[in-house]
């Protein structure tokens, strides 16, 4: 069947002003006790008060979210909804704190543990209203339907897909990422790039997903270096925000592949950072499924600023990947697996895991053997 469908939050609203629609969003959305989803270091760097001085009442804080949030912290934040009535969440954070308050949404209004909805399409009834304010610029999940959580038992990622994990509201504001440091800056923004790269070569792309994809690739060459280097730099925060943004949308609908596959096993077992783990195996990936995209990595090429005149499809695909090696460099991100104390005695076991996430590699446009996951994590390392 040759069909299509694009899902987003309810209401996206972007621009440097676009934190002052809160108010009137929560009162459109009938929340009377709003529960704010966040972390202690955007409590710290005063992120959090700018909301609450927003709105038109007392909001409860639930800080407990953590940089790669497990299943438990989940749970822990839906006690904090139940003891203090809370008739809404609002999400303040990157992409940890919005998958907690998704979760902890739809598990405030469904029965049984989380457990028994990883997967797709096994949530029963809509959640509680939720506004999804990121605080960097990579993750896009503001605008997707899906909620990453580690199993610390099991040492992996599990995913939770539902229509009713979409935001009701996204308020997608540059000054809310000001404080984000260089570190993070580089590691989302290129998590950035692995979205829009994977959703543009995806099986399931359409030409929807994929101008967004191209337009974000585009923002995300020229703006994430300058995001880097100036953190102050609104234009460039601005810029990178939207691609973000873009990016999600695109991998929202179109999937994402086996750069994400491969890296579930290093945050689940070795607790590298998401967006680390995408960034630093994109290039691999990358070489890997070339022969099966030459030339949509042509188009990515030309989207990352190279100059392919009178290049062949191989070479033009080569500089594709040299281009996302050299923006990858420029913002500092690690190099190899080895740098991370990973042991490659653990490459078989990370395949192994790898091989599990079949809800992404069916989207990849190479086949990926046990085997051919192995050798790429070698070349990796």
């Amino acid at each position: 069947m040759n069909l299509s469908t694009f899902a987003a939050a309810n209401k996206l609203v972007t621009g440097r002003d676009s934190l002052s629609v809160l108010p009137d969003e929560i009162d459109r959305l009938g929340v009377e006790h709003p529960l704010i989803v966040t972390d202690n270091i955007l409590i710290q760097a005063g992120v959090v008060a700018q909301v609450e001085a927003l709105l038109p009442m007392s909001a409860g804080i639930f800080s407990d979210v953590n940089p790669e949030p497990e299943i438990e912290i989940v749970d822990l934040c839906l006690r904090k909804i139940r003891e203090g009535n809370h008739d809404g969440l609002i999400a303040v954070g990157g992409g940890s704190a919005i998958d907690i308050a998704k979760a902890a949404s739809v598990m405030a209004t469904n029965e049984g543990s989380i457990e028994q909805y990883v997967g797709t399409n096994l949530v029963k009834k809509p959640g509680l209203p939720l506004i999804a304010i990121p605080t960097t610029a990579g993750t896009g999940s503001e605008v997707t339907n899906i909620s990453i959580l580690s199993d610390k038992k099991e040492q992996v990622k599990k995913g939770i897909v539902s229509p009713y994990l979409l935001p009701d509201v996204a308020i997608v504001s540059p000054l809310m990422t000001l404080t984000c440091p260089p570190s993070v800056t580089a590691a989302s923004g290129v998590d950035a790039l692995v979205h829009a790269v994977e959703a543009y070569i995806s099986k399931f792309a359409s030409p929807v997903t994929d101008a967004l994809a191209i337009g974000a690739m585009k923002l995300i060459a020229v703006h994430l270096p300058k995001a880097y280097a100036a953190p102050d730099n609104i234009e460039s925060r601005e810029a990178m925000i939207t691609a973000s943004l873009m990016a999600g949308l695109a991998f929202g609908n179109a999937g994402v592949g086996a750069v994400h596959a491969l890296a579930y096993p290093l945050g689940g077992r070795f607790h590298m950072a998401h967006g680390v783990s995408n960034s630093l195996l994109l290039p691999y990936v990358m070489k890997w499924n070339k022969i099966a995209c030459l030339e949509k990595l042509r188009d990515v090429a030309v989207a990352l600023g190279e100059n392919v005149d009178g290049l062949n499809a191989d070479q033009a695909a080569e500089a594709a990947i040299e281009a996302m090696t050299r923006l990858c460099r420029y913002v500092d991100i690690p190099q190899s697996l080895r740098e991370f104390n990973i042991p490659e005695s653990a490459i078989v076991e990370m395949a192994e895991e790898a091989t599990k996430q079949t809800r992404l590699l069916k989207n990849n446009p190479r086949a990926l053997r046990k085997k051919d996951i192995e050798d790429i994590y070698r070349a990796a390392y």
